[in-house]
């Protein structure tokens, strides 16, 4: 049955009754995670990124309380061009509400997931997964819970350096999270290609991780592929140098009192600054990246009408 509160576009719904591959994208780097105008140019660029590898990028996002996947160029554009303080950041809890009150929202990691399944796609790209912050062991990103309920592969930089690694891969272990490493075998640190920390698997090819995730899925794991792609080694910071940086951050933000969904943008932002914009072109290069490894990862999945129904 279809969700009234779910919108395709013509594009998208089109792509998906013929097998053509297709790529989930979020929403909340355009509306709370970049500064104009590089959000907008960002948008643009992993919709491109991803229309270069052969897949259509579906965009998420809700616009006055419809749920949005496929956005036009003017969409992307009023998205961009919104105050983040009248725009949601919507997750799981706040889709009733963006509903409701017929509010415009960009979609979480958790969020963009929730809404692709329901239009049944399979691949995602974002930058940076939540997890468990270093400020307070109790704040938890709604991520961590999607990526062990929706079945979906998650192309990422890792989870994003500001938190607490370690607690978030125990996490995801202990909710049975595959967390694959892109030819490599070490979790990668947003920024950085290294965090000293290890991968459940390590996969070499986009079609190794087509067939790991149909084999995962066949068993009746219900759980989300995490696919960890590092940054581009020109773009990379390595993590001696981000860890200070990171360390200030988040002292600040505990002087100040900064805590819930107000914590990675402000971390995220404080961090830009102390490196002086180079924190900010290397997360726009790791953007890019995944967005072209989830976009040959879809193409292997092309056709595989047993594992699109899943």
């Amino acid at each position: 049955m279809k969700n009234p509160n779910l919108t395709l576009s013509p594009e998208i719904a089109r792509a998906l009754n013929f097998g053509t591959p297709v790529v989930a994208l979020e929403s909340t780097v355009i509306t709370h995670g970049l500064p104009q105008p590089q959000n907008l140019e960002l948008a643009r660029d992993m919709e491109q990124q991803v229309r270069d590898q052969g897949a259509i990028p579906a965009t998420v996002a809700l616009l006055d309380g419809e749920i949005r996947i496929g956005l036009s160029d003017e969409e992307l554009v009023r998205l961009a061009d919104a105050e983040s303080d009248s725009t949601l950041k919507v997750s799981h809890r706040d889709f009733a509400t963006a509903i409701l009150k017929k509010k415009n929202g960009g979609t979480t990691v958790a969020g963009t997931m929730f809404a692709a399944q329901m239009a049944g796609i399979k691949v995602f790209a974002t930058g940076g997964i939540g997890g468990v912050h270093k400020e307070s062991a109790f704040d938890i990103s709604t991520d961590l819970r999607a990526l062990a309920e929706i079945p979906m592969i998650v192309v990422c930089a890792g989870a994003k350096a500001i938190l607490d690694l370690p607690a978030t891969l125990e996490y995801l272990e202990t909710m049975g999270v595959p967390v694959v490493g892109y030819q490599t075998d070490e979790f990668p640190a947003f920024y950085s290609r290294e965090s000293g920390l290890n991968v459940s698997v390590r996969l070499d090819s986009p079609k190794e991780i087509a067939d790991f995730a149909e084999a995962h899925w066949k068993l009746g794991m219900r759980s989300a592929i995490l696919v960890t792609n590092p940054v581009p080694e020109t773009e990379a910071i390595p993590k001696s140098e981000m860890e200070p940086m990171i360390l200030k951050a988040s002292a600040e933000a505990i002087v100040q009192g900064i805590h819930g969904q107000k914590l990675t943008p402000f971390l995220l932002s404080r961090i830009s600054q102390l490196t002086e914009g180079r924190s900010l072109r290397t997360n726009l290069a790791l953007l890019l990246n995944n967005a072209r490894l989830a976009a040959k990862i879809s193409g292997e999945l092309k056709g595989d009408k047993k594992l699109m129904a899943i």
